[in-house]
Protein backbone atom coordinates (compact mmCIF):
# COMPACT_ATOMS: atom_id res chain seq x y z
CA UNK A 1 0.00 0.00 0.00
CA UNK A 2 1.01 3.38 -1.02
CA UNK A 3 2.44 5.55 2.12
CA UNK A 4 1.15 8.47 0.57
CA UNK A 5 -2.54 6.84 0.98
CA UNK A 6 -1.34 6.27 5.04
CA UNK A 7 -0.61 9.78 5.16
CA UNK A 8 -3.78 11.20 3.41
CA UNK A 9 -5.76 9.08 5.28
CA UNK A 10 -4.62 9.56 8.70
CA UNK A 11 -5.22 13.26 7.99
CA UNK A 12 -8.92 12.43 7.53
CA UNK A 13 -8.75 9.73 10.50
CA UNK A 14 -6.17 10.60 12.88
CA UNK A 15 -6.37 6.89 14.01
CA UNK A 16 -3.54 4.25 13.33
CA UNK A 17 -6.31 1.70 13.82
CA UNK A 18 -8.90 3.38 11.47
CA UNK A 19 -6.45 3.80 8.72
CA UNK A 20 -4.91 0.07 9.15
CA UNK A 21 -8.27 -1.34 8.80
CA UNK A 22 -9.27 1.03 5.44
CA UNK A 23 -6.44 0.39 3.81
CA UNK A 24 -5.67 -3.37 4.62
CA UNK A 25 -2.49 -3.03 6.57
CA UNK A 26 -1.26 -3.50 9.76
CA UNK A 27 -1.65 -0.21 12.32
CA UNK A 28 2.24 -0.66 13.23
CA UNK A 29 2.88 -0.09 9.52
CA UNK A 30 0.54 3.38 9.62
CA UNK A 31 2.25 4.66 12.77
CA UNK A 32 5.80 3.65 11.21
CA UNK A 33 4.47 5.93 8.45
CA UNK A 34 3.60 8.57 10.24
CA UNK A 35 6.51 8.77 12.90
CA UNK A 36 8.71 9.03 10.13
CA UNK A 37 6.25 11.82 8.33
CA UNK A 38 6.94 13.95 11.80
CA UNK A 39 10.23 13.25 12.04
CA UNK A 40 11.32 14.02 8.96
CA UNK A 41 8.76 15.73 6.73
CA UNK A 42 6.17 14.17 4.89
CA UNK A 43 8.33 13.58 1.46
CA UNK A 44 11.08 11.77 3.58
CA UNK A 45 8.26 9.46 4.29
CA UNK A 46 7.44 8.29 1.09
CA UNK A 47 10.87 6.87 -0.13
CA UNK A 48 12.73 3.89 1.34
CA UNK A 49 15.54 4.56 4.23
CA UNK A 50 18.88 3.64 3.33
CA UNK A 51 20.09 0.61 4.16
CA UNK A 52 23.48 -0.37 5.50
CA UNK A 53 23.81 -3.40 2.92
CA UNK A 54 26.43 -6.23 3.26
CA UNK A 55 29.84 -5.56 4.15
CA UNK A 56 32.27 -6.06 1.56
CA UNK A 57 33.94 -9.19 1.74
CA UNK A 58 36.65 -8.91 -0.42
CA UNK A 59 39.20 -6.18 1.12
CA UNK A 60 40.97 -2.62 -0.98
CA UNK A 61 44.25 -4.88 -0.37
CA UNK A 62 42.90 -7.55 -2.10
CA UNK A 63 41.42 -5.57 -4.89
CA UNK A 64 45.09 -3.94 -5.06
CA UNK A 65 46.77 -7.32 -4.97
CA UNK A 66 44.40 -8.56 -7.79
CA UNK A 67 44.53 -5.75 -9.84
CA UNK A 68 48.14 -5.39 -10.26
CA UNK A 69 48.25 -8.72 -10.83
CA UNK A 70 46.28 -8.30 -13.77
CA UNK A 71 48.87 -5.56 -14.55
CA UNK A 72 51.24 -8.58 -15.68
CA UNK A 73 51.12 -10.66 -18.19
CA UNK A 74 50.43 -14.72 -17.66
CA UNK A 75 53.12 -15.75 -19.23
CA UNK A 76 55.30 -14.09 -16.49
CA UNK A 77 53.29 -16.22 -13.77
CA UNK A 78 54.27 -19.65 -15.46
CA UNK A 79 51.01 -19.63 -17.89
CA UNK A 80 51.57 -20.97 -21.49
CA UNK A 81 48.95 -18.22 -21.93
CA UNK A 82 50.39 -14.62 -22.98
CA UNK A 83 47.57 -12.14 -21.63
CA UNK A 84 45.01 -13.20 -18.86
CA UNK A 85 41.23 -13.79 -19.19
CA UNK A 86 39.28 -13.15 -16.19
CA UNK A 87 38.44 -16.59 -16.10
CA UNK A 88 42.46 -17.76 -15.41
CA UNK A 89 42.97 -14.73 -13.61
CA UNK A 90 39.89 -15.59 -10.83
CA UNK A 91 41.34 -19.08 -10.45
CA UNK A 92 45.01 -17.74 -9.76
CA UNK A 93 43.82 -15.64 -7.53
CA UNK A 94 41.79 -18.20 -5.66
CA UNK A 95 44.92 -20.42 -5.57
CA UNK A 96 47.57 -17.97 -4.92
CA UNK A 97 45.27 -15.35 -2.91
CA UNK A 98 45.06 -17.16 0.49
CA UNK A 99 49.26 -17.36 0.00
CA UNK A 100 49.88 -13.80 -0.61
CA UNK A 101 47.57 -12.91 2.40
CA UNK A 102 44.08 -12.11 1.32
CA UNK A 103 42.14 -15.50 2.36
CA UNK A 104 38.83 -13.35 1.36
CA UNK A 105 39.67 -14.35 -2.76
CA UNK A 106 39.43 -17.76 -2.11
CA UNK A 107 35.87 -18.25 -3.54
CA UNK A 108 36.48 -15.36 -5.74
CA UNK A 109 34.53 -15.99 -8.93
CA UNK A 110 34.67 -14.52 -12.65
CA UNK A 111 32.33 -11.93 -11.94
CA UNK A 112 33.93 -10.64 -9.11
CA UNK A 113 37.24 -9.94 -10.93
CA UNK A 114 35.45 -8.43 -14.44
CA UNK A 115 33.71 -5.96 -11.29
CA UNK A 116 36.80 -4.83 -9.71
CA UNK A 117 38.84 -4.46 -13.21
CA UNK A 118 35.59 -2.67 -14.30
CA UNK A 119 36.19 -0.19 -11.63
CA UNK A 120 39.63 0.61 -12.53
CA UNK A 121 39.09 0.51 -16.24
CA UNK A 122 41.73 -2.45 -17.10
CA UNK A 123 41.07 -5.21 -19.44
CA UNK A 124 44.26 -7.22 -19.48
CA UNK A 125 42.32 -9.93 -21.98
CA UNK A 126 42.75 -6.55 -24.95
CA UNK A 127 45.42 -5.19 -26.77
CA UNK A 128 45.76 -2.21 -28.10
CA UNK A 129 48.64 -0.99 -31.00
CA UNK A 130 51.24 1.92 -30.38
CA UNK A 131 53.52 3.48 -32.32
CA UNK A 132 57.03 4.17 -30.81
CA UNK A 133 58.74 7.47 -32.03
CA UNK A 134 62.09 6.81 -32.90
CA UNK A 135 62.99 8.35 -35.61
CA UNK A 136 64.61 12.09 -34.72
CA UNK A 137 62.95 14.01 -37.68
CA UNK A 138 59.55 12.28 -36.76
CA UNK A 139 58.00 15.50 -36.15
CA UNK A 140 59.46 17.56 -39.31
CA UNK A 141 58.03 14.98 -41.26
CA UNK A 142 54.88 14.60 -39.68
CA UNK A 143 54.06 18.35 -41.03
CA UNK A 144 55.29 17.85 -44.31
CA UNK A 145 52.69 14.92 -44.80
CA UNK A 146 50.18 17.15 -42.91
CA UNK A 147 51.21 19.88 -45.51
CA UNK A 148 50.31 17.96 -48.18
CA UNK A 149 47.19 16.74 -47.44
CA UNK A 150 46.22 20.22 -46.41
CA UNK A 151 47.17 21.66 -49.29
CA UNK A 152 44.98 19.12 -51.32
CA UNK A 153 42.42 20.22 -49.48
CA UNK A 154 43.02 23.62 -50.20
CA UNK A 155 42.58 22.58 -54.07
CA UNK A 156 40.05 20.60 -54.04
CA UNK A 157 37.79 23.45 -52.62
CA UNK A 158 39.59 25.54 -54.90
CA UNK A 159 38.07 23.86 -58.27
CA UNK A 160 34.35 23.32 -56.51
CA UNK A 161 34.33 27.14 -56.54
CA UNK A 162 36.02 27.71 -59.74
CA UNK A 163 35.09 26.68 -63.44
CA UNK A 164 38.19 27.97 -64.97
CA UNK A 165 40.70 25.14 -65.48
CA UNK A 166 43.70 26.66 -64.00
CA UNK A 167 47.38 24.91 -64.40
CA UNK A 168 46.83 20.92 -63.76
CA UNK A 169 48.28 19.66 -60.44
CA UNK A 170 48.52 15.91 -59.40
CA UNK A 171 49.70 14.91 -56.34
CA UNK A 172 50.36 11.26 -55.75
CA UNK A 173 50.48 9.12 -52.39
CA UNK A 174 53.11 6.42 -53.44
CA UNK A 175 53.37 2.96 -51.38
CA UNK A 176 55.03 -0.27 -52.54
CA UNK A 177 54.55 -4.08 -50.92
CA UNK A 178 56.75 -6.73 -51.70
CA UNK A 179 56.95 -10.70 -51.18
CA UNK A 180 53.11 -10.73 -52.03
CA UNK A 181 52.15 -14.68 -52.61
CA UNK A 182 50.93 -15.78 -55.63
CA UNK A 183 48.90 -18.38 -55.32
CA UNK A 184 46.11 -20.21 -56.92
CA UNK A 185 43.53 -22.78 -56.89
CA UNK A 186 44.22 -26.61 -57.70
CA UNK A 187 40.67 -27.40 -58.22
CA UNK A 188 37.40 -25.59 -59.44
CA UNK A 189 35.14 -23.74 -56.76
CA UNK A 190 32.02 -25.61 -56.51
CA UNK A 191 28.87 -23.21 -56.45
CA UNK A 192 26.24 -23.34 -53.88
CA UNK A 193 23.29 -25.65 -54.13
CA UNK A 194 20.09 -24.88 -52.51
CA UNK A 195 19.04 -26.29 -49.22
CA UNK A 196 22.67 -28.66 -49.26
CA UNK A 197 25.64 -25.85 -49.65
CA UNK A 198 25.02 -22.23 -48.83
CA UNK A 199 28.07 -21.41 -49.95
CA UNK A 200 31.23 -21.83 -52.48
CA UNK A 201 33.33 -24.34 -51.97
CA UNK A 202 36.67 -23.82 -52.20
CA UNK A 203 39.58 -27.24 -51.68
CA UNK A 204 42.08 -26.41 -49.19
CA UNK A 205 45.25 -27.41 -51.57
CA UNK A 206 46.52 -24.50 -53.16
CA UNK A 207 49.21 -23.91 -55.80
CA UNK A 208 52.42 -21.09 -55.53
CA UNK A 209 53.83 -18.90 -57.96
CA UNK A 210 56.05 -17.15 -56.47
CA UNK A 211 55.89 -14.10 -55.16
CA UNK A 212 54.94 -10.46 -56.86
CA UNK A 213 55.45 -6.85 -55.82
CA UNK A 214 52.65 -4.15 -55.92
CA UNK A 215 53.68 -0.60 -56.56
CA UNK A 216 50.50 1.70 -56.51
CA UNK A 217 49.83 5.11 -55.82
CA UNK A 218 46.49 7.01 -55.83
CA UNK A 219 46.04 10.50 -56.64
CA UNK A 220 44.91 12.20 -53.73
CA UNK A 221 42.81 15.42 -56.03
CA UNK A 222 41.02 12.65 -58.76
CA UNK A 223 41.02 9.67 -56.38
CA UNK A 224 42.70 7.43 -59.34
CA UNK A 225 44.61 4.28 -58.32
CA UNK A 226 48.22 3.79 -60.55
CA UNK A 227 49.58 0.34 -59.99
CA UNK A 228 52.38 -1.92 -61.25
CA UNK A 229 52.60 -5.70 -60.68
CA UNK A 230 56.20 -6.94 -61.32
CA UNK A 231 57.87 -10.38 -60.38
CA UNK A 232 60.91 -8.24 -58.73
CA UNK A 233 61.41 -5.64 -56.73
CA UNK A 234 64.35 -3.27 -57.88
CA UNK A 235 65.55 0.18 -58.94
CA UNK A 236 64.48 -0.37 -62.32
CA UNK A 237 61.12 -1.72 -61.45
CA UNK A 238 60.48 1.70 -59.60
CA UNK A 239 61.63 4.04 -62.40
CA UNK A 240 58.81 1.72 -64.41
CA UNK A 241 56.06 3.28 -62.01
CA UNK A 242 57.53 6.78 -62.65
CA UNK A 243 57.33 6.34 -66.37
CA UNK A 244 53.97 5.06 -65.97
CA UNK A 245 52.89 7.82 -63.60
CA UNK A 246 53.84 10.36 -66.46
CA UNK A 247 52.35 8.95 -69.32
CA UNK A 248 49.00 9.24 -67.13
CA UNK A 249 49.01 13.08 -67.17
CA UNK A 250 49.38 15.91 -69.91
CA UNK A 251 52.59 17.49 -70.69
CA UNK A 252 53.03 20.60 -68.02
CA UNK A 253 51.84 19.11 -65.07
CA UNK A 254 52.93 20.39 -61.89
CA UNK A 255 53.50 16.93 -59.58
CA UNK A 256 54.23 16.34 -56.16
Amino acid sequence: MSRAAMLLAYRENPSFFAVGRRLGVHHQTVQRCVERAVAYGALAALDDRPRPGKEPVITPEAKAWLVSLACDKAKEHGYPHELWTTRLLARHAREHGPSAGHQCVANLVQGTVCKILGQEEIKPHKVRYYLERRDAEFEQKMAEVLCVYREVQILKKSAARSKKSGKRVAIVSYDEKPGIQAIATTAPDLPPVPGVYPAFARDFEYRRHGTLSLLAGIDLLTGKVHALVKDRHRSREFIEFLKLIDAAYPAGTRSS
